[in-house]
């Protein structure tokens, strides 16, 4: 018990001080205004693409998985101001602005990957343009999940009503299905994280690499949103500060904490594999043989 809260403790304090140290702090900031600039972006490219494949419900779906975690007093207004943009008319999925539209998305994605390789202290060695067209392959593999999810969504009612009638025995599952609500949200970001932490960033890393900053993230990202609710609804008076601005600041503080947890995710990761790589080379060195601990340096790749 001792040694575990020992490692814990080293863990923890490798993280941070290497986040802080590393303008961890700074890069929070730019991560939260890039996602708030790329957020409408986004969603302009994905209501084209997703309505030249035929998803006319993407807009709602999109809103609803990207908002159902955020606080009631932030998601609510800017879920509004989403859907009136989303509304004006802008061509087709070839157009400049809809073409615009993706590159300023990827621009969100990019921030990820520079903060990524920061926490996972690795130097890019892809080429400019491998890394943009990553980023832009990221935004419309989202588009097309986010679709996706709004094709089944819409296809459920009308399977639930044939299987009434036909396949009483499928009605619970598509129940359970139509059902997912929150847990279907919680669901893509663990799998958004999942590929974020795996290929967006320089370097390999395995599942069992990133899974425990990963857990932590989810569950740091639930417990911020809501302590941040609780702030803005008993203390936070934004108005008097930012004026008319305010509801643009609350957003951006709510996405610098979302950056800053997802920063650390990545900085534990970092440093539960520093810490392994560590042991073993130290267990090698007692054996007289170092080509595990090769393999391992190797394999976690810091």
């Amino acid at each position: 018990m001792v040694a575990a809260l020992d490692i814990v403790r080293k863990v923890a304090l490798d993280a941070y001080f290497h986040f802080a140290e590393d303008d961890g702090w700074a890069m929070a900031s730019h991560v939260a205004l890039s996602i708030l600039l790329a957020l409408f972006p986004f969603l302009i490219f994905g209501t084209a693409l997703a309505g030249f494949l035929g998803a006319d419900q993407f807009a709602e779906t999109a809103v609803h998985i990207i908002f159902d975690t955020w606080p009631a007093a932030i998601a609510a207004p800017l879920a509004a101001q989403v859907q009136q943009v989303l509304t004006i008319p802008r061509g087709g999925l070839l157009t400049i602005s809809v073409l615009a539209a993706a590159y300023f998305a990827s621009n969100g994605v990019e921030a990820l990957r520079i903060s990524l390789n920061r926490a996972y202290r690795v130097s890019e060695t892809r080429w400019w343009y491998v890394t943009r067209l990553l980023s832009l392959f990221y935004v419309v593999i989202a588009v097309t999940t986010f679709a996706a999810i709004s094709i089944v969504l819409v296809a459920v009612p009308v399977a639930l009503s044939f299987a009434e009638t036909r396949f009483p025995l499928l009605k619970d599952i598509l129940v359970t299905v139509s059902n997912l609500g929150l847990y279907g949200t919680i669901i893509v970001l663990a799998v958004g994280l999942s590929a974020a932490h795996l290929w967006l960033p320089a370097g390999r890393r395995r599942i069992w690499d990133v899974l425990p900053g990963i857990i932590l993230t989810l569950i740091f990202w639930v417990i911020g949103a809501a302590i941040f609710a609780y702030y803005l609804a008993t203390f936070a008076n934004y108005a008097a500060t930012y004026a008319g601005l305010a509801s643009v600041m609350i957003v951006l503080v709510f996405l610098y904490m979302v950056g800053v947890i997802f920063m650390l995710g990545a900085e534990v990761n970092a440093a539960l594999m520093k810490y392994r790589i560590r042991h073993v080379i130290k267990a090698g060195i007692h054996n007289g043989s170092l080509r595990e601990a090769l393999d391992a340096e190797e394999a976690a790749d810091i």
